[in-house]
């Protein structure tokens, strides 16, 4: 059914009887055009560009556990398109514009906030950096402002602004940046798909992968043979344990990033507010509490829980910006698994393997780059041939001496 404020009011008047289910629960067919391995953001944006832009609808998104399990229910929310590489600015622009678009292109409140981001900077140099991040976004359409201590001060005003090792002098902004409600993100692209006719298959797990004379032509799961002509992998932190089952080894490491959220406040923070001395972010929830997180724990792992020592270094990291938090209560916290790259940049391309193609290694951008993941991915399905803003994400930049090094993107890795 298609969503309206007509709708609700109707809906209301009859006890809320007439709402239908957001999406089906089909039985796998025996084969598809093209199988989506991982049902989190990236598999099911993925699925809904190919159905609703592309106009190919024989897909299913295969998900070992409940939809929206991963790490696109695993994350503090965050959008942004701050970036400064050419390899990267284009691609999270995209990203960004896709994001204002995307409750109109699939009928469903994402609860969109595009209340802006303000990286702090705390040293002269820091400042040039920014103002240099600023001029590439500017030149791309993404917007920027650097802003002096002053003008900071009126917007946040609560700030240690005098703190004597981190004293902050100004921020660089972004007024499109913000928060997007995750699960809703799941739900509406999975629900755009499936009104197009994809198969979303829950609790179907991949087992193995049919691999002869150099292609793969399908894959075995704890629901029984799919045969397809395509097949990609948008598995997140899981990507290296699924990718050797086609006995692939990627340059990617798993590593857990754990998120906080606090008790409900006032409201008090106007966006999101990230610092630019150590690794710390936060915003507010419209329940009032403070989504903050931090830096990753240092060793690999594939459990989504993680250690008491990154609690005390993100903690520190909020009270060196804002110490008033330092009486709030914490709420509850959970850990999701990153798919780290080398160099902090994902991968979207084709494998050796032919009709075997790869989505992953997001690190700290997965969430934000949603959008842009999906149409990206169905655009290299699609065409046989990467998307312009996407080129520079091969799985063979490495071996090719052609690295994306932006720091600013997040933790790396080789960083540990």
């Amino acid at each position: 059914m298609h969503y309206s404020a007509l709708k609700i009011f109707l809906e209301g008047l009859t006890g809320n009887r007439g709402w239908g289910r957001v999406w089906r629960e089909p039985e796998p067919k025996p084969a598809y055009d093209i199988v989506i391995v991982g049902g989190g953001g990236h598999g099911l944006s993925t699925a809904f560009y190919l159905s609703n832009e592309f106009g190919l609808t024989n897909v299913a998104v295969l998900e070992k556990g409940w939809l929206g399990s991963g790490n696109i229910g695993r994350n503090t929310t965050i959008i942004r398109s701050n970036y400064l590489l050419e390899g990267n600015q284009p691609f999270y622009e995209l990203s960004m514009k896709l994001w204002e678009g995307l409750e109109q292109s699939f009928n469903y409140n994402a609860m969109v906030s595009q209340r802006g981001i303000l990286n702090l900077y705390h040293s002269d140099g820091q400042r040039d950096a920014f103002a240099r991040r600023g001029n590439a976004m500017r030149m791309t359409g993404a917007g920027a402002e650097l802003l002096d201590r002053a003008q900071l001060e009126k917007m946040v005003p609560f700030l240690d602004y005098e703190n004597a090792r981190f004293p902050i002098k100004g921020a660089l902004y972004q007024p499109r940046g913000g928060t997007v409600r995750h699960d809703a993100v799941a739900w509406g692209y999975a629900r755009g798909a499936d009104r197009k006719g994809v198969d979303i298959l829950q609790n179907c797990e991949v087992t193995g992968f049919d691999i002869a004379d150099g292609t793969c032509t399908g894959v075995q799961t704890s629901r029984g043979a799919i045969r397809a002509k395509k097949i990609v992998v948008c598995a997140a932190g899981s990507s290296s344990r699924v990718m050797s089952l086609a006995g692939m080894r990627l340059p990617i490491e798993s590593h857990v990033l754990q998120a906080f959220v606090s008790e409900g406040l006032k409201p008090v923070i106007p966006g999101v507010i990230t610092f630019g001395a150590g690794h710390f972010y936060i915003s507010q929830s419209d329940k009032g509490g403070l989504v903050f997180g931090g830096d990753i724990d240092g060793y690999n792992t594939y459990a989504q829980r993680g250690n008491l020592p990154v609690v005390e270094d993100v903690c520190e990291g909020g009270m060196a910006v804002m110490p008033m938090i330092g009486r709030a209560r914490l709420l509850r916290m959970w850990g999701g698994v990153m798919d780290m790259s080398m160099d902090g940049s994902p991968f979207i391309d084709r494998t050796h393997i032919g009709g075997l193609y790869f989505n992953g290694g997001w690190c700290y951008g997965g969430f934000k780059a949603t959008p842009a993941s999906g149409y990206c991915t169905a655009h290299l399905l699609a065409k046989d041939e990467p998307h312009p803003v996407a080129a520079a994400y091969r799985l063979d930049r490495f071996r090719r001496g052609v690295p994306i090094d932006e720091k600013g993107a997040g933790a790396q890795p080789n960083l540990h």
